[in-house]
């Protein structure tokens, strides 16, 4: 049953691919092609499901090694399963999430000539983070880092005649590989000093390096370990500074961006670091880098969502900021949290993408949000699911963002580790930003005066051509969205509103992560602190009415609708101020983290290349070791050859002139 999960999306992914395309004759069809897949993405989500409930019900557990790949030396290189409740509970998010974009694509994709490609790729993609989520050792855990990874690679390029995707593909890829080196580094340090790649076996191996040092260094080698394990997971979760890929990304079609960017590939690092919990206890320094980096990556990445103007880019920043906010709680070593903020995000997210492409098809394939407005009368269904989406991801009580996030802020202010006044400041201060920026696209989009007739040229979605795929000018009116694209969003909102109450005391403070997630209480007290303070779902949302992130929320809120629905000109204005003091150009230039990307590294690695090319590859060895050679050669022979006369004459000299100087020197020794 196990191994059915991932081979169904695979298998409808294949006959997709092979003959749902030209390659293999397109002999399915459109109809096949989304059937199969479908298909294969339901029964893995049924499988799932019961998978859980095993998990829940009866304590099921199955951990076992499925095919043995290889032996070298003594490390073994196997497939296996370890099926526990963290892999249980993302099974379900990744394929639930998954079935609602595969969905969503058959309305949002229809008109598009790729159709059948994008299905077998969402379906792959699928497979890849199953595979990754279900794994019993770091050799599969990392195949399916680097399969996502590729997917990815070919979902954020779908349109590879666009020069910005194209771009954007190859930055995700580049960028990722950046990440990918560190982690692999990490697996490797583990695979010398345990010996094996199996999650158990390093576990039960950690006591005894412990207290290693890294040769050569004054490092204790758990920590080396960890920082390298989680610099891959700055990679693929988007962390500063290599996030940079991830709002470029949306280059692609927009069903993905709920697929890669809400639940699925962005999340694999914050899994990863949750499964290898017992390695990050043991290390200190490890976790305060972890919540450093997180606390920049939920501040700085959320002031950006608020100069954007592409629906899709605001909700980028949106991603980045909470994929900060679970990368906190993880430093704070309150990896429970940090995976229940995983799995409500990942509903709301994705409700609120897929909202994104509903609105983008019902302003005729239109996404800057400045030509927009009053579309909330035109598309009832999409403006109340987007709303409570909103709601959910600003942190409103009794909706399944509060919960979790919540939960992060306190967590956060129960650590004591050096970072923690840092890391306080930027999730309190986190809440104001994204309740002001997620508002102020809520209040342009769906409020406010009608827009959507006054820009001609607007910057269009996924699709190349600049004419409507659904048969209206970009003069006509908006449209609400067909049953196949508002389904799915019905659906996503449900768990939005209630998945944290129903999860909250389960997740955080039952036994659901017994065994399974690991905390040393003597030293990172934050969940005991948590235990204390949470006694339900009803006491902790009505408390959360008298907490600092309420008000800093509504705060951002009421100031979103002022700013653009009562003070338009306020916006400009302000603009304008941080314009001249040079505050709006470094937003807008993203920090400068691009500018030194291509300007330091890209640039710095070709002169480096031409350098070495021109000195190492043309002067050393073209020009001295290879031309010098024979050049060295041709011109001993020059002179060797005047001394091969052909005469006999000329070389009995020679012999005579040689016995000559011998005796010389052997007399002049024996004086």
């Amino acid at each position: 049953m196990l191994l059915a999960v991932p081979l169904a999306p695979l298998a409808g992914s294949a006959l997709a691919g092979i003959w749902g395309t030209a390659f293999g004759g397109n002999k399915i069809g459109r109809g096949g092609s989304h059937s199969l897949t479908i298909l294969g993405v339901l029964v893995a989500f049924v499988l799932s499901a019961i998978t859980l409930n095993s998990v829940i019900s009866d304590g099921a557990r199955f951990d076992q090694t499925i095919y043995t790949w290889m032996v070298v030396g003594g490390l073994k290189m196997e497939i296996g399963f370890l099926i526990d409740s963290i892999t249980a509970m993302m099974m379900c998010v990744v394929t639930f999430v998954s079935l609602m974009v595969h969905i969503y694509t058959m309305g949002y994709m229809e008109e598009d000539d790729g159709y059948n490609r994008f299905f077998s790729y969402i379906s792959l993609f699928t497979f890849s983070m199953l595979m990754l989520v279900m794994s019993n050792n770091l050799l599969q855990l990392f195949f399916g880092w680097e399969a996502v990874g590729l997917v990815s690679y070919l979902l954020i390029g779908f349109y590879f005649k666009k020069p910005t995707a194209i771009f954007a593909n190859m930055k995700a890829f580049l960028v990722n590989r950046v990440g990918d080196f560190g982690f692999i580094l990490g697996i490797g340090l583990i695979a010398a000093y345990t010996g094996t790649l199996n999650y158990g076996e390093i576990f039960a191996k950690l006591p005894e390096i412990q207290s290693t040092l890294l040769p050569g260094t004054g490092w204790m080698l758990v920590t080396v370990i960890a920082i390298c394990l989680f610099i891959g997971a700055m990679g693929k979760s988007a962390q500063f500074p290599l996030h940079a890929w991830l709002p470029d990304s949306m280059e692609g079609p927009t069903p993905i961006s709920a697929l890669i960017h809400a639940a699925t590939m962005v999340t694999a690092g914050i899994f990863m670091v949750s499964r290898m919990s017992p390695l990050y206890e043991l290390s200190d320094t490890a976790l305060n880098f972890i919540l450093v980096i997180g606390s920049i990556t939920a501040l700085f990445m959320g002031v950006l969502g608020i100069i954007q103007n592409d629906i899709k880019r605001v909700i980028a920043y949106s991603t980045l900021s909470q994929l900060g906010y679970m990368t906190v709680a993880l430093g704070a070593s309150a990896y429970s949290v940090a995976v229940f903020h995983l799995m409500t995000h990942a509903f709301f997210k994705a409700l609120l993408f897929l909202g994104a492409g509903s609105v983008i098809m019902g302003m005729h394939h239109n996404q800057d949000i400045r030509w927009m407005g009053g579309v909330r009368k035109y598309m009832p269904i999409t403006w109340i699911t987007f709303l409570l989406g909103n709601l959910a991801l600003i942190g409103t009580p009794f909706f399944s963002g509060f919960y979790s996030k919540d939960a992060i802020i306190e967590a956060v202010h129960a650590t004591n580790l050096p970072g923690s006044a840092f890391a306080n400041f930027s999730v309190l201060a986190g809440v104001f930003i994204t309740a002001f920026y997620s508002f102020r696209l809520y209040f342009i989009v769906f409020h406010g005066k009608e827009r959507y007739d006054q820009n001609p040229d607007a910057h269009h979605d996924d699709h190349h051509a600049h004419d409507d795929h659904h048969g209206h000018g970009h003069d006509a009116k908006p449209h609400e969205s067909p049953l196949v694209v508002t389904g799915p969003l019905v659906l996503l909102a449900i768990p939005s509103v209630v998945i944290g109450a129903i999860a909250l005391m389960p997740l955080l403070f039952g036994d659901f992560f017994k065994g399974v997630i690991h905390v040393d209480a003597a030293k990172h007290g934050a969940m005991a602190e948590l235990a204390e303070s949470i006694h339900g779902w009803v006491p902790m949302a009505l408390h959360g009415f008298t907490g600092m992130p309420f008000w800093l929320a509504l705060a951002g809120v009421v100031s979103s609708y002022v700013f653009y629905l009562v003070k338009p000109e306020w916006p400009a204005a302000i603009k304008a101020a941080m314009q001249k003091i040079g505050v709006y150009q470094l937003l807008e230039a993203k920090y400068g983290v691009d500018w030194v990307y291509e300007n330091v590294f890209a640039r710095g690695s070709r002169l480096l290349g031409t350098g070495l090319w021109k000195a190492g590859d043309q002067a050393v060895i073209d020009g001295l070791v290879v031309n010098g050679s024979w050049k060295l050669v041709g011109r001993i022979a020059s002179v060797v050859r005047w001394f091969q006369s052909g005469y006999i004459y000329h070389y009995a000299l020679v012999m005579i002139l040689g016995v000559f100087a011998l005796m010389t020197y052997f007399v002049w020794l024996n004086k």
